[in-house]
């Protein structure tokens, strides 16, 4: 035959069972409050990297964007270099040279 328990011994059990419950559950929620807290800061810390990120990408986007059109204009400018047009100009502004039969008229107020 089996020994039955007490209701009074089954009362104090009962209510040990349900301390160690709360306390468990206690437990819990404050493993679960501390992880979202330290989920909350990484992810206020990791937005604001992001958006320092995205700023220096924009930047270096615009940067790209000048310096492509500055590539374009030296190219430009390099094709324009080779025609004949900008080696007279040179010869006639830096070297003083003028083409045959042309007359060189020379200001007095400025000498």
């Amino acid at each position: 035959m089996a020994i039955k328990k007490s209701a009074a011994s089954r009362r104090k059990s009962a209510g040990k069972r349900n301390r160690q419950n709360r306390f468990s559950m206690f437990l819990a929620v404050t493993v679960v409050v501390i992880l979202m807290a330290a989920i909350s800061v990484i992810s206020v810390r990791l937005t604001a990297e992001l958006e320092r990120k995205e700023k220096i990408k924009t930047d270096l986007e615009a940067q790209i964007a000048v310096e492509q059109e500055r590539a374009k204009e030296l190219e430009e400018y390099e094709k324009y270099v080779e025609t004949d047009q900008y080696k007279e100009k040179v010869a006639r502004e830096k070297l003083g040279m003028v083409k045959d039969g042309e007359i060189v008229f020379e200001n007095q107020d400025t000498r």
